[in-house]
């Protein structure tokens, strides 16, 4: 009868809870129907391809795959869930009742001072209790205007969030792993034209100084040679220094000793043809960031509808029901059965204004969660349109540095057959070498940038978009050109 009468009491005041009090929030960012900087035809973005792929390197396929596996700050991302749900099995508990068991014995002396027994005047008389008891409590605040469900729904959007976030780091980490590679890459193809160019210069010296030794040429020309040749070699150690490092950091990515012994591509893949990107709409359902900012101001929304539930009068229940006797074998006695149930109301009065406070609290990080939303949304579609933009000048970019590069080489021959005919001085040939080193390390650079540019496309669409085949086709491989 009792526990019949306990239960109604939950289930009445359970059924009496309120509707949280969020507000209802309308944002002024409208995403466009269509990319202002994209091609005229469009992929949809799809989620369950890798987007890596999409360079159809299998090296670059391996050196994400051991950062996916080893990198040690996804590691920590992933304790940081663990705790975001242990806080919200926390802040949902106190919905349902919490119910303990407790065991206790208490011995006691009392001393009777100045009774008047007769015989008995000098002594004082005492008497020893020993009581021992058992109890099953229950304790439970009734959810009557959302406080509590408002404080889980916080905790469960937190959660969510920090598991984005985790989302959002693997995401930034295949990011980090591809430019990485492309740079040690084209840091070793860099080093290669450095070695190519010394090379030259050490050839061109050696026929300098054989015209000098001949009388031909003056000493000027043989001093502008060896200088050539000196500063060729100042280059390949900078470059060296440079391949190094990328080495080293693509291995700490991968959560590899940096011990700059990483095996590298021979070069870079070329950019794939075809730049899908889908509708704006789809970004803020795909972007990590978006979706761990939106569900921060989901909890930000709840924390107001906890604090303003805060305001109301609590209602409580406590309950015990046990045993309690001075004679151990009647522990379970049913004739010393005991039991207790207290109901309460509490309605906060004057607080200095402090509950009050924490609403108008709540209420300007949930203004600024908004902001934060609305701000991170202008800047993913800006992200988007600037990539697909630079894919286009960076493509004709790449086109210019190719051909500028090839008649470099051209005029580097030119100047050579003529100063060898006497046609020509030392200066034209070394400014025409000069000409095709740096013109080729700058279609190198170009050719990096592109890829990196690429990579920034996918990680601003979210993640991995959709290829046709004529897409997915494996560009036409471009002409190899004779290295310096």
């Amino acid at each position: 009868m009792k526990a019949a009468v306990v239960a109604a009491l939950i289930l009445a005041a359970a059924g009496c809870a309120a509707k949280l009090d969020q507000p209802v929030r309308s944002f002024t960012v409208e995403p466009p129907t269509a990319w202002a900087a994209a091609p005229a035809a469009v992929e949809p973005v799809i989620a369950d391809v890798d987007w890596w792929a999409y360079f159809g390197d299998a090296g670059l396929d391996g050196a994400i795959s051991e950062a996916l596996t080893h990198n040690k700050d996804l590691t920590a991302a992933a304790a940081r869930i663990d705790l975001a749900q242990a806080q919200a099995r926390i802040a949902g508990a106190p919905l349902l009742p919490s119910l303990s068991a407790s065991m206790n014995r208490n011995r006691q002396r009392v001393n009777f001072i100045g009774l008047p027994i007769p015989g008995r005047e000098d002594d004082v008389i005492s008497s020893i209790n020993t009581n021992v008891g058992i109890s099953l409590n229950l304790n439970w605040e009734a959810d009557v205007w959302g406080k509590l469900q408002s404080s889980q729904l916080a905790a469960l959007a937190d959660v969510e969030a920090v598991e984005t976030d985790l989302a959002g780091a693997r995401l930034s980490l295949t990011g980090q792993t591809a430019k990485a590679w492309f740079a040690a890459i084209e840091a070793k193809r860099q080093l290669q034209l450095a070695q190519a160019s010394q090379e030259s210069f050490q050839v061109s010296s050696e026929r300098v100084r054989a015209r000098f030794e001949s009388g031909v040429r003056p000493s000027l020309d043989l001093r502008l040679a060896l200088t050539a040749v000196d500063r060729a070699q100042g280059a390949v150690q900078q470059r060296r220094q440079i391949l190094d490092a990328s080495v080293r950091q693509l291995e700490i990515l991968m959560g590899k000793y940096p011990a700059a012994a990483y095996e590298l591509a021979e070069d870079l893949p070329d950019a794939p043809r075809g730049v899908p990107a889908g509708l704006p709409a789809e970004l803020v359902s795909r972007r990590p960031d978006l979706i761990s900012q939106e569900r921060r101001l989901l909890a930000a929304d709840a924390r107001i509808a906890q604090s303003k539930a805060a305001l109301r009068p609590s209602f409580s229940l406590t309950g015990s029901t046990g045993t309690a006797t001075n004679q151990l074998q009647d522990l379970l006695n049913g004739e010393v059965f005991v039991w207790s149930l207290i109901g309460g109301l509490t309605q906060p009065i004057f607080n200095n204004g402090q509950l009050k406070a924490e609403v108008r609290q709540t209420e300007a990080r949930a203004r600024e969660a908004a902001a934060l939303y609305e701000n991170a949304a202008l800047n993913a579609y800006r992200q988007v349109e600037v990539a697909l933009a630079a894919d286009r000048f960076l493509s004709e970019q790449e086109t210019a540095l190719d051909t500028a590069t090839r008649q470099a080489l051209k005029a580097q021959q030119l100047a050579e057959q003529r100063y060898r005919s006497g046609l020509a001085d030392i200066i034209t040939v070394l400014d025409a070498q000069r000409t095709a080193i740096d013109s080729e390390s700058q279609w190198l650079a170009v050719r990096r940038a592109r890829l990196d540019n690429r990579v920034d496309l996918h990680l601003a669409l979210g993640g991995s978009f959709a290829m046709d085949s004529a897409s997915m086709a494996a560009p036409q491989p471009t002409e190899v050109r004779e290295t310096l």
